[in-house]
């Protein structure tokens, strides 16, 4: 991979974790009832969070989490029944993609906070 490929990378891969920062507790608290993959999307956001976790798997996670957190996608949100699928495709995509990288403390904290964010 070339420098300058590298560096471009990054650049999307920061400005990813911006609008995760910005916007993901925000839509899951909005959409958690309704969305089957709430669990996957916390467990990865505590991954892409987690030191140890590698620079790479970080920017796949955080991808996905983005393409969740942004309003404008393949099929927006609101459309009844279809709105969450192009999300949840993405989401569970990377979190196959990388699971080894999800661990057992990610998925115990995922289930901590969407306990208390649906109470």
């Amino acid at each position: 991979m070339s420098e300058q490929t590298s560096q471009a990378d990054s650049k999307r891969t920061e400005r990813d974790e911006q609008t995760v920062e910005r916007g993901f507790w925000r839509k899951l608290g909005a959409v958690a009832a309704r969305i089957p993959f709430a669990d996957e999307a916390v467990s990865a956001y505590y991954a892409a969070r987690d030191a140890d976790t590698p620079t790479r798997v970080k920017g796949v996670l955080v991808g996905a989490l983005a393409y969740f957190v942004i309003p404008t996608d393949l099929v927006p949100d609101f459309i009844a029944g279809l709105g969450f699928t192009d999300d949840a495709a993405v989401l569970l995509l990377a979190v196959q993609t990388v699971s080894g990288h999800i661990k057992p403390a990610h998925r115990d904290k995922a289930r901590e906070a969407l306990e208390k964010l649906r109470q």
